[in-house]
């Protein structure tokens, strides 16, 4: 597995760790519907948590979260929206960020709700 994709499935690892402490439930991982993947969806009470989780090995280029682009978030609310109507859900739902960033040996984890709304 390339150094990125083990950086990338850790990163995933840390956020579902890190929405387990804070009482999330999950409920998929790596939800695919057309071209749009969804790292996490996760459930707090009666809100439907949909996370895209960012990890860079550096902040030298930027924050994680400004790597989620415009059309990337259209295809994560098409995706979200199936999900939904597939599941007869009567939920909120709510896109956040989980932007991760490895320092020396640990990882900073920082988690954006309704990340989408601070573009």
């Amino acid at each position: 597995m390339a150094k990125h994709n083990e950086l990338g499935k850790k990163g995933e690892d840390l956020a579902v760790n890190f929405l387990l402490k804070k009482g999330y439930t999950i409920k998929e991982r790596n939800y695919r519907f057309e071209k749009a993947e969804v790292d996490i969806i996760a459930a707090l009470k009666d809100t439907l948590a949909i996370v895209e989780v960012k990890t860079r090995s550096t902040a030298d280029f930027g924050n994680p979260q400004d790597f989620v682009k415009p059309k990337q978030i259209q295809r994560l609310v098409k995706a979200v929206d199936a999900y939904v109507i597939n599941n007869d859900l009567d939920v909120e739902v709510r896109f956040d960020i989980i932007a991760i960033v490895r320092t020396d040996k640990t990882f900073k984890i920082e988690h954006l709700e309704d990340a989408f709304y601070h573009f």
